[in-house]
């Protein structure tokens, strides 16, 4: 067991934007499947329990909290997409240069919140 090399640490390793984005890529998945699948089964059960039952649940989704709720889904689907798209381009073999990867993992979450601007104003604007 002398000679065996060691996993590194977390201590090791500089954090860097291309990390910060993996992690994000997994919270908002997981963010969506739970939070989500929260919201669409409340919503098809508000639909399956009738009108009163909906207007209960649009009242609430359409208050305060509710837009909080939407905003934050809309965002992590934004967010994981672009990663989602990010990664699709690694796994194709390119953007792996130190430049490119850092300014993709920077532009990723950018990209991502002005998707989200731009989709809420979108909506409200309606």
């Amino acid at each position: 067991m002398g000679n065996r090399p060691l996993s590194p640490h977390l201590q090791i390793w500089k954090w860097g934007p291309h990390m910060l984005v993996s992690i994000l890529h997994r919270v908002t998945g997981d963010g969506m499947a739970l939070v989500g699948l929260f919201v669409l089964v409340w919503w098809l059960g508000a639909i399956a329990s009738g009108p009163t039952y909906y207007s209960f649940f649009t009242d609430i989704m359409t208050s305060p909290v509710g837009y909080i709720v939407m905003v934050g889904l809309s965002w992590a689907f934004f967010t994981h997409l672009m990663s989602g798209l990010r990664h699709f381009v690694l796994d194709i073999g390119a953007g792996y240069e130190l430049d490119t990867n850092r300014a993709w993992s920077i532009a990723s979450p950018l990209i991502a919140i002005a998707l989200t601007a731009g989709f809420w104003a979108l909506i409200l604007n309606k």
